[in-house]
């Protein structure tokens, strides 16, 4: 797997190079470790003074190599803990531009199958109004990305979101693949939605709206177990849960009462008018979840 890991020396982006060590791959690794000078924040900030820019800019440029010597440093730390350090190359790259394009276009440039950055956490309002660099870079991403927001040297507890969809089944095989079955106890859980409105119930029996629910959770149920049967063949410790409610909430209450660690969810492709709009489950749950997210790019819908 090739992984870019961008960096920018803060406790946040450490996270994310620490993480290496989490999430080790069973095939040769190559790590790219990037940090971004922002030269068109740093122009505005430097005025029409084309000196000061000059000298701000190799201020920056000095710091930022400086940082990546020790962001490998660490790197080498993390994947000495795994057993694919033997195997495993990092380059580092130090690039200019406004930050998450910059990241996105590199990842794409060095053909990344994830990218792995920190995160604040920031709450949804503050995300909101910031418009975190790692949400747009969840959005511009050519690959899966990972938003790291809190340390994490061990996965133990790990919750796989899924419905019955192509990017599920992404996610499943993504995690399968490049989590060590003898680390954590992966939860598939499943929240489907009602297929019939709150409004539209007032005026239906207990019978007739449980005909119509059943078929859905037995579809529901069903995938749920073809993917617990394969994290089964494959040596993982699996728990399943499946119910009928709102998909976000449910997520988020499931990982706050289980402390997970992780939660890995699948996202179709987005066309470039997409990216414009907040919304999607991804989105919301990258905003509300407490825990870290994997985020695997699958096939458009």
């Amino acid at each position: 797997m090739r992984i870019l890991c961008a960096v920018d020396g803060s406790e946040y982006s450490q996270w994310g190079v620490q993480a290496l060590e989490a999430l080790a791959s069973r095939e040769p690794e190559h790590i790219t470790l990037l940090h971004v000078v922002d030269k068109p924040a740093l122009q505005a900030l430097a005025g029409k003074n084309p000196v000061r820019e000059r000298r701000v800019l190799a201020a920056m440029e000095k710091a930022g190599g400086s940082l990546l010597r020790e962001a490998a440093r660490s790197a080498h730390v993390a994947l000495g803990q795994a057993a694919t350090a033997a195997r495993s190359t990092i380059q580092t790259i130090l690039a200019h531009g406004p930050l998450a394009k910059t990241i996105a276009r590199e990842a794409r440039r060095v053909k990344a199958d994830l990218i792995i950055m920190g995160s604040r956490g920031l709450s949804d309002i503050q995300g909101f109004l910031l418009g975190s660099i790692s949400r747009q870079v969840a959005s511009m991403a050519p690959c899966s990305v990972w938003i790291v927001k809190q340390p994490t040297r061990k996965l133990l507890h790990v919750t796989l979101a899924v419905d019955d969809s192509k990017p599920s089944r992404a996610a499943a095989k993504f995690l399968r693949s490049y989590l060590p079955p003898e680390t954590a106890t992966v939860t598939i859980l499943s929240s489907v939605e009602s297929p019939v409105t709150d409004f539209a119930a007032r005026y239906l029996s207990e019978s007739q709206l449980a005909d119509l629910r059943k078929p859905v959770m037995e579809r529901a149920v069903a995938f749920v177990n073809s993917v617990r049967d394969a994290f089964i063949k494959d040596g993982f410790l699996v728990v399943t849960q499946v119910q009928m409610d709102h998909v976000i909430e449910t997520i988020v209450k499931h990982i706050e009462a289980n402390r997970d660690e992780l939660l890995v969810i699948g996202s179709r492709d987005l066309t470039k008018s997409e990216r414009l709009y907040l919304g999607s489950v991804s989105e919301s749950l990258l905003r509300h979840a407490p825990c870290s997210v994997l985020i695997v790019r699958g096939a458009r819908a």
